[in-house]
């Protein structure tokens, strides 16, 4: 199984870029993982909302591959606890197939990248900078990580 992780657009700022790039490293100790960057949407002035979230859907579709479980970082998915993100991972390790988790623009998804998504998880009630939420996504996955292999980075 190979876990994704897509963005769009690319990390601002070294300080996060540098922590991202760590805790992806650590991550890659205990399954295959790498980070996807879209590039941002050209001239989005001229674009409505809509528009953008659709050709941000094409992009972020184009790079899923029909078998995977495409799952969103999204404010409404299910908020889990560290340990029950680490079991929920668990489960979709053991039925092998690849996990793509998505971060999405400014403005969510579109329909069809809603559509298209087998799960919906929210990493908190409180709203986050786009690139806080990369670091915080990549902080849960190598925890939810170290949980799973029993090791003590976590402490409950």
């Amino acid at each position: 199984m190979k876990t994704t992780l897509i963005l769009i657009g690319k990390t601002d700022g070294k300080l996060y870029q540098s922590a991202i790039d760590d805790y992806a490293s650590r991550i890659s100790h205990y399954m295959p993982f790498n980070i996807k960057v879209i590039p941002d949407i050209k001239n989005t002035r001229a674009l409505s909302e809509e528009q953008q979230k659709e050709r941000e859907g094409n992009l972020i579709l184009e790079n899923v591959q029909p078998q995977d479980c495409l799952v969103l970082l999204d404010e409404h998915g299910e908020e889990l606890r560290s340990i029950e993100f680490a079991r929920w991972l668990g489960k979709r390790q053991v039925a092998g197939r690849n996990l793509v988790f998505v971060i999405g623009g400014p403005y969510g998804f579109s329909e069809a990248v809603y559509k298209r998504a087998e799960a919906m998880v929210s990493l908190s009630r409180m709203t986050f900078s786009h690139q806080m939420v990369r670091l915080i996504f990549a902080e849960q996955l190598y925890r939810a990580c170290t949980i799973l292999k029993g090791e003590k980075y976590h402490h409950e």
